[in-house]
């Protein structure tokens, strides 16, 4: 098992500049590649402050060119959102621009927020996302690629410039229930899930569902890996720990405003709802707490056969506190479980 960084540009505090959010972000991806972390992920969200990318691939490319070596995800890019065609450009572009690094997360989208705002039928999202992964993988691998659909009508067509990657940069299908992870597993696909705030029973679900369709599809010989994102904090006191529990109540109370529902924001800020869990459960089932806590709770993980852990560890914390636990993780507790 290996770990990645998550870089959600989480931004409570909408009076603070986004530009000192962002290069704060950049610092703690240097600080993560130094101290030996093995990817980077990056979302794209839009219109609220809750992760602050709407274009995660520019992200991406910034990121690579004030890094080394890592590989940087799309964690995820919501194919309805995108005109298919257009984007396999722009992710062949900086696949070339950043030496091979970009790897492409892709989901079909849950807030049903940005699904109105972007002109989106929320009701076409899972059709339009099949189609739209389909055209995706022949325009990043194929030349002259026709394409006959109900959303794309596309005469023989080659995107240039052509990616680096061969056959193309690998893609990632992001999914949270057990049925769709094993229909990804199933047509070998890397899947990448977040069990969010819920009980490690949903982890070990989401893992289940992975190695099924494994075992019915090509997804085994072919290497396919499983990540999962969680929230994780490396504490050095009982009151810092607190801190960040109200932190993550916090992120989990702005998340139940935009998901699946149609959300109420005032300028881009996102309305605290009332929790549907209680505090206690949300500590519970998140990882936050002191080096030998978090070896505890990350080796159940690790037995489940998880490949690869995406830490979020940007939840609210300022960004001095993210620095100490990113490097706390990378000796005090990686070296128990690589």
């Amino acid at each position: 098992m290996d770990f990645g960084y998550y870089l959600p540009c989480y931004w409570p505090d909408t009076s603070y500049p986004a530009q000192h959010m962002y290069r704060e972000m950049l610092v703690e991806a240097q600080h993560a590649e130094d101290l030996g972390y093995a990817s980077f992920t990056i979302p794209e969200h839009h219109f609220t402050n809750a992760l602050v990318h709407p274009d995660a691939l520019l992200t991406a490319v910034h990121v690579a060119a004030h890094t080394k070596r890592v590989p940087i995800i799309t964690a995820t890019t919501v194919l309805p959102f995108h005109n298919v065609p257009l984007l396999a450009g722009q992710i062949a572009q900086a696949d070339c621009l950043t030496g091979g690094r970009i790897q492409i997360g892709v989901g079909r989208g849950a807030y049903r927020y940005e699904f109105v705002r972007l002109g989106v039928p929320y009701e076409d999202a899972r059709e339009r996302f099949g189609d739209s992964l389909d055209l995706l993988v022949k325009l990043l691998s194929e030349a002259d690629v026709t394409w006959d659909s109900r959303f794309y009508k596309l005469p023989p067509t080659t995107i240039t410039p052509s990616p680096v990657q061969r056959p193309h940069p690998p893609i990632w299908f992001a999914a949270t229930t057990p049925e769709a992870i094993e229909y990804a597993a199933g047509r070998s696909f890397p899947v990448m899930t977040t069990p969010l705030r819920e009980s490690f029973g949903k982890v070990e679900a989401q893992a289940k569902a992975f190695f099924r369709g494994q075992e019915r599809g090509e997804g085994r010989a072919k290497g396919a890996r499983l990540s999962m994102l969680i929230m994780l904090f490396v504490t050095e006191s009982d009151a810092q720990r607190e801190h960040l529990i109200d932190h993550a109540v916090g992120r989990h109370r702005r998340f139940l405003n935009v998901f699946g529902g149609e959300g109420e924001v005032e300028r881009g800020a996102i309305k605290l709802y009332e929790s549907d869990l209680p505090r206690d459960e949300i500590a519970r089932n998140l990882i936050i707490g002191p080096p030998e806590y978090c070896i505890e709770q990350l080796s159940a993980y690790a037995a489940l056969g998880i490949h690869n852990i995406q830490l979020n560890m940007n939840f609210g914390a300022p960004h001095r506190e993210v620095m100490r636990s990113l490097e706390l993780f990378a000796t005090r507790v990686a070296p128990h479980l690589s």
